[in-house]
Protein backbone atom coordinates (compact mmCIF):
# COMPACT_ATOMS: atom_id res chain seq x y z
CA UNK A 1 0.00 0.00 0.00
CA UNK A 2 1.40 3.38 -1.02
CA UNK A 3 1.10 6.29 1.36
CA UNK A 4 -0.52 9.39 -0.12
CA UNK A 5 2.48 11.70 0.26
CA UNK A 6 3.57 14.41 -2.14
CA UNK A 7 6.94 14.35 -3.84
CA UNK A 8 7.97 17.56 -2.03
CA UNK A 9 6.96 16.18 1.37
CA UNK A 10 8.93 12.98 0.72
CA UNK A 11 11.91 15.05 -0.40
CA UNK A 12 11.79 17.10 2.81
CA UNK A 13 11.56 13.92 4.91
CA UNK A 14 14.66 12.60 3.13
CA UNK A 15 16.36 15.95 3.74
CA UNK A 16 15.56 15.69 7.46
CA UNK A 17 16.94 12.13 7.56
CA UNK A 18 20.17 13.35 5.96
CA UNK A 19 20.31 16.03 8.65
CA UNK A 20 20.12 13.39 11.38
CA UNK A 21 22.81 11.28 9.69
CA UNK A 22 24.92 14.39 9.18
CA UNK A 23 24.69 15.26 12.88
CA UNK A 24 25.80 11.73 13.82
CA UNK A 25 28.75 11.89 11.39
CA UNK A 26 29.81 15.33 12.64
CA UNK A 27 29.69 14.41 16.32
CA UNK A 28 31.16 10.97 15.64
CA UNK A 29 34.21 12.46 13.94
CA UNK A 30 34.62 15.07 16.69
CA UNK A 31 34.50 12.38 19.39
CA UNK A 32 36.83 10.09 17.42
CA UNK A 33 39.39 12.82 16.83
CA UNK A 34 39.32 14.32 20.31
CA UNK A 35 38.65 11.40 22.63
CA UNK A 36 40.21 8.48 20.77
CA UNK A 37 42.97 10.06 18.67
CA UNK A 38 43.73 12.79 21.23
CA UNK A 39 43.67 15.68 18.75
CA UNK A 40 43.22 19.29 19.77
CA UNK A 41 39.50 20.04 20.45
CA UNK A 42 39.38 22.88 17.88
CA UNK A 43 40.97 20.73 15.19
CA UNK A 44 38.59 17.89 16.10
CA UNK A 45 35.64 20.25 15.80
CA UNK A 46 36.78 21.58 12.42
CA UNK A 47 37.36 18.05 11.07
CA UNK A 48 33.95 16.97 12.33
CA UNK A 49 32.20 19.82 10.57
CA UNK A 50 34.20 19.31 7.35
CA UNK A 51 33.19 15.64 7.32
CA UNK A 52 29.61 16.59 8.13
CA UNK A 53 29.31 19.10 5.29
CA UNK A 54 30.89 16.68 2.77
CA UNK A 55 28.56 13.91 3.96
CA UNK A 56 25.57 16.24 3.70
CA UNK A 57 26.50 17.41 0.19
CA UNK A 58 26.87 13.86 -1.15
CA UNK A 59 23.61 12.57 0.38
CA UNK A 60 21.64 15.64 -0.70
CA UNK A 61 23.04 15.56 -4.23
CA UNK A 62 22.56 11.83 -4.80
CA UNK A 63 19.55 10.84 -2.69
CA UNK A 64 17.45 13.88 -1.78
CA UNK A 65 17.65 16.05 -4.90
CA UNK A 66 19.06 13.42 -7.32
CA UNK A 67 21.16 15.65 -9.56
CA UNK A 68 24.01 14.58 -11.81
CA UNK A 69 27.13 16.46 -12.84
CA UNK A 70 27.92 20.07 -11.95
CA UNK A 71 29.88 19.05 -8.83
CA UNK A 72 31.94 22.25 -8.57
CA UNK A 73 28.99 24.63 -9.10
CA UNK A 74 26.78 22.68 -6.71
CA UNK A 75 29.51 22.40 -4.06
CA UNK A 76 30.16 26.16 -4.14
CA UNK A 77 26.43 26.90 -4.01
CA UNK A 78 25.99 24.37 -1.17
CA UNK A 79 28.72 25.99 0.95
CA UNK A 80 27.45 29.48 0.13
CA UNK A 81 23.94 28.44 1.16
CA UNK A 82 25.23 27.07 4.45
CA UNK A 83 26.83 30.43 5.25
CA UNK A 84 23.79 32.45 4.14
CA UNK A 85 21.38 30.29 6.14
CA UNK A 86 23.69 30.38 9.14
CA UNK A 87 23.46 34.16 9.01
CA UNK A 88 19.66 33.95 8.84
CA UNK A 89 19.72 31.56 11.80
CA UNK A 90 21.93 33.91 13.83
CA UNK A 91 19.57 36.79 13.11
CA UNK A 92 16.55 34.69 14.15
CA UNK A 93 18.23 33.67 17.42
CA UNK A 94 19.30 37.25 18.14
CA UNK A 95 15.81 38.65 17.45
CA UNK A 96 14.04 35.95 19.47
CA UNK A 97 16.39 36.30 22.41
CA UNK A 98 16.83 40.08 22.48
CA UNK A 99 13.49 41.35 21.22
CA UNK A 100 11.10 39.04 23.10
CA UNK A 101 10.61 38.04 26.71
CA UNK A 102 12.81 34.94 26.19
CA UNK A 103 15.74 36.85 27.67
CA UNK A 104 14.20 36.48 31.13
CA UNK A 105 12.81 32.99 30.63
CA UNK A 106 14.29 29.93 32.34
CA UNK A 107 12.86 26.53 33.17
CA UNK A 108 14.57 24.01 35.47
CA UNK A 109 13.74 20.36 35.90
CA UNK A 110 16.03 18.44 38.26
CA UNK A 111 19.57 19.30 37.15
CA UNK A 112 18.55 20.38 33.63
CA UNK A 113 17.90 24.04 32.85
CA UNK A 114 16.37 25.27 29.60
CA UNK A 115 16.98 28.96 29.10
CA UNK A 116 15.41 31.47 26.78
CA UNK A 117 18.61 31.36 24.77
CA UNK A 118 18.19 27.58 24.43
CA UNK A 119 14.63 28.04 23.12
CA UNK A 120 15.82 30.74 20.71
CA UNK A 121 18.59 28.44 19.49
CA UNK A 122 16.16 25.57 18.87
CA UNK A 123 13.88 27.93 16.93
CA UNK A 124 16.90 29.25 15.02
CA UNK A 125 17.85 25.69 14.08
CA UNK A 126 14.36 25.13 12.67
CA UNK A 127 14.67 28.38 10.67
CA UNK A 128 18.08 27.23 9.38
CA UNK A 129 16.78 23.80 8.36
CA UNK A 130 13.80 25.16 6.42
CA UNK A 131 15.77 28.02 4.82
CA UNK A 132 18.62 25.70 3.77
CA UNK A 133 16.18 23.18 2.31
CA UNK A 134 14.49 25.90 0.24
CA UNK A 135 17.87 27.34 -0.81
CA UNK A 136 19.17 23.93 -1.89
CA UNK A 137 15.96 23.08 -3.73
CA UNK A 138 15.79 26.38 -5.61
CA UNK A 139 19.48 27.22 -6.07
CA UNK A 140 22.02 24.49 -5.35
CA UNK A 141 20.25 21.47 -6.81
CA UNK A 142 17.77 23.15 -9.16
CA UNK A 143 16.78 21.00 -12.08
Amino acid sequence: MKLPISRSALQFIKYACVGVINTLVTFGVIILCKSILGLNPWISNALGYICGIVNSFIWNKRWVFKTSGHYAREAIAFLSGALICYGIQLLAVWLLFNETSLKEWEYSLFSFTLSGYGIATICGNIVYTVAYYIYNKLITFRQ
